[in-house]
């Protein structure tokens, strides 16, 4: 078993990362085992500080995004976006987020409301406002 130091730099970040590659396969219970799972959360926490990700900036991205971690078929969107036609139309980016769709949103699948609420609208993406008309 090596010694196990803090991850300090991009350095240190290399060589956990190449131990972890050479031991990802130990047993379970063992010296290596240990030393795997200490690195891991070294190494996450080094990236955590250091290399941070942020929330989709896109709200159609970040929409999407949570649809497919949660496992979510566009039909899964109807109750909180109003119809088959208005879900499609606001993933393709052909109709804005209302108020009321950005607060079902946010509430049902803890996307942040002011990604939601961002000026990404269909302006940017299709050129042309669709009216929320239809029911």
């Amino acid at each position: 078993m090596s010694s196990i130091k803090p991850i300090k730099n991009d350095a240190d970040l290399d060589a956990a990362l190449k131990r972890i590659d050479e031991i990802f396969q130990a047993e379970p219970g063992t010296p290596e085992d240990d030393e795997l799972g200490v690195l891991v959360v070294l190494v996450e926490d080094y990236e955590d500080k250091h290399y941070p990700i942020g929330p989709p900036t896109d709200p159609i991205a970040a929409i999407e995004f949570e649809m497919e971690r949660r496992g979510l078929e566009r039909s899964d969107l109807v109750p909180l976006i109003g119809s088959n036609r208005k879900v499609s139309e606001v993933l393709s980016g052909k109709r804005d987020i209302t108020m009321p769709m950005a607060r079902a949103l946010h509430k049902h699948l803890d996307i942040p409301a002011e990604t939601l609420l961002q000026e990404f609208c269909a302006e940017a993406t299709a050129g042309v406002m669709v009216e929320d008309s239809d029911g």
